[in-house]
């Protein structure tokens, strides 16, 4: 059964491979390179992208009025977004090391760079500000859940879950009391695969 999840792991590595591999192609297709983690457009692309920007009025008359006055409560969440981001890093600054837990990297999480995008009027960029930002916090509180979660109770549930963390296939399967005594404390601080990740 063992081998059985390590070669289906593995088959999961080497799509994840593809899709790197796919994404930059994305890159040569949308006439844009990385440069010490910049994004640089061809001059042309961004010409014709700005000549298409869309004004901010045009932008939200695009949407139904009852959808524009949600506004003020979606923005309400970035207060608690803003607390969870800075409790979460002072959790994991502090505990992880206690534990022999890897740092969750933030910035692998919490990416900002939609926007900077030159197509996008000052709505749309401020939209993709808050997204990126929100989205990338829960994903970097995740991560550190997954990993504390590892650490202190790695056992699978008794349903299959509709989305699984990323530490979630190092847990033990649900009522298997034998392997959990026996490999619990081994278990706990595995994160080799962490570290091998961390040296390609």
């Amino acid at each position: 059964m063992d081998n059985k999840i390590e070669e289906i792991a593995a088959q999961i590595k080497t799509l994840e491979d593809e899709l790197m591999q796919e994404l930059r192609k994305k890159q040569d297709e949308f006439f844009y390179t990385l440069e010490d983690k910049k994004v640089k457009f061809q001059e042309s692309v961004v010409k014709e992208g700005r000549s298409r920007i869309v004004s901010s009025i045009k932008y939200l008359s695009s949407f139904p009025v009852s959808a524009v006055f949600t506004i003020p409560f979606i923005w309400s969440m970035m207060l608690p977004a803003l607390l969870v981001d800075i409790f979460v890093t002072i959790y994991q600054t502090v505990c992880f090391p206690i534990y022999k837990i890897p740092k969750v990297k933030r910035g692998d999480y919490v990416i900002m760079d939609r926007y900077n995008l030159f197509y996008l009027d000052r709505v749309e960029k401020i939209n993709c500000w808050y997204c990126e930002y929100f989205n990338g916090v829960i994903a970097y509180t995740r991560e550190i859940a997954a990993r504390t979660e590892q650490f202190w109770c790695p056992i699978k549930h008794s349903r299959a879950q509709k989305e699984k963390h990323s530490r979630y296939d190092k847990f033990f399967d649900f009522g298997d009391y034998e392997t959990y005594r026996r490999e619990l404390e081994k278990r706990r601080i595995d994160f080799k695969d962490l570290e091998e990740k961390k040296d390609e």
